[in-house]
């Protein structure tokens, strides 16, 4: 009787480690199946991710050199921007990248070679907002056109527009300015600009608007060479972006007079505004923008949105731009686009009520 008890509690036993074993493992199937979702967090965690790190990407990455075209010639403000980006630039990409200045057109030289380059992404514009884009279109008829053409993928700054005289000019104010051509109403005040219907050359359009001042707005092909020949003497007062002529008020070459925005500029705060000085104008500024050609699959513009950011966000980028007096104003692709288009149709309503408008 024991002997049969002793068997029958030996496979009691038995009988329950094997359900034991059993049921482990069903329950134990779910724990293993993690969501899709949830693969990437587990395989990069957010807290390894460096800010030396490639954009992340679940598709396309360059595998050959990037051309940046800068529709504009070197030394000007978007130049000085592509430099900066190119600067740190191997941070983030492992492919080299060249920047191209294609001035010439007022800027539609440079666009219209990135709008009819290959869509696969190697060849990008960084400019997208310039005047060519803002005011150009409204001005004259062109075969190129902003919307159709390109597609946004950020923005990286935005610059004001300042007026500025050679430091031993006699002029101190935009005051100054029109109580000369009033002594002088025969001889035009000599403007340098830098593209032509760009925004400096708008800006200064505006101002000979407003205040009847006698103008003759000369412009360049970009807003280095404006502001080198303002220095030269050629040009009584001038037009830019604080980025073109910081050195030169630094240095004492240069004084500014104005500024062209609602707000005073930062860089420069005791510095009024037109407005503040009686000129009913201001100006969404010269936009710094990325740009691609239209048919670049989504996976590409992703790729560059995201290395734009981090481009943006680096320390050395940023010590850079501030040295420049370029401020770092990155937008992503959605607030870039609406930015873009509400600037783009401020213009047009400028450049109407200016009866400037080719088409009336």
């Amino acid at each position: 009787m024991k002997k049969v008890l002793s068997v029958l509690l030996i496979a009691v036993l038995m009988l329950s480690l094997f359900s034991a074993c059993g049921g482990s493992t069903e329950s134990a199937a779910p724990e293993s199946e993690a969501p899709a979702s949830a693969a990437p967090e587990s395989e990069t965690p957010e807290s390894a991710v460096t800010e030396s790190e490639s954009p992340e990407s679940s598709g396309w990455v360059p595998t050959q050199q990037v051309e940046l075209i800068i529709p504009a010639s070197a030394g000007g403000a978007t130049d000085l921007l592509a430099r900066a980006v190119e600067s740190v630039w191997t941070k983030y990409c492992d492919q080299p990248v060249v920047i191209t200045n294609m001035g010439g057109g007022g800027g539609v030289t440079g666009a219209m070679a990135v709008a009819s380059a290959d869509p696969d992404g190697y060849t990008l514009e960084l400019g997208y907002g310039s005047g060519h884009d803002m005011c150009m279109m409204y001005l004259q008829e062109l075969e190129y056109d902003p919307f159709t053409m390109l597609e946004p993928v950020c923005c990286m700054s935005v610059h004001t527009a300042g007026v500025v005289a050679p430091i031993d000019s006699e002029f101190e104010s935009m005051a100054d300015v029109a109580a000369w051509s009033e002594a002088n109403p025969n001889t035009p005040v000599s403007v340098s600009v830098s593209t032509a219907n760009g925004t400096a050359d708008l800006t200064m359009q505006a101002v000979r608007y407003y205040t009847g001042i006698n103008m003759s707005i000369v412009p360049h092909d970009g807003g280095g060479p404006a502001m080198t020949d303002l220095l030269s003497g050629a040009y009584m007062i001038g037009c830019g972006h604080p980025a073109e002529f910081y050195t030169y008020v630094q240095s004492g070459q240069m004084k500014v007079l104005g500024i062209a925005s609602d707000e005073r500029d930062p860089t420069f705060p005791d510095i009024p505004t037109l407005k503040e000085q009686g000129i009913e104008f201001s100006s969404y500024g010269s936009i710094k923008g990325v740009a691609v050609p239209v048919g670049t699959p989504q996976e590409i513009k992703d790729y560059y949105e995201e290395l734009f950011r981090q481009i943006s966000e680096d320390p050395e980028f940023q010590e850079t731009m501030a040295s420049m007096a370029q401020p770092v104003m990155y937008m992503d692709t959605e607030e870039f686009t609406q930015y873009f288009y509400n600037a783009n149709q401020s213009n047009k309503t400028m450049i109407e009520d200016l009866g400037l408008a080719y088409y009336e």
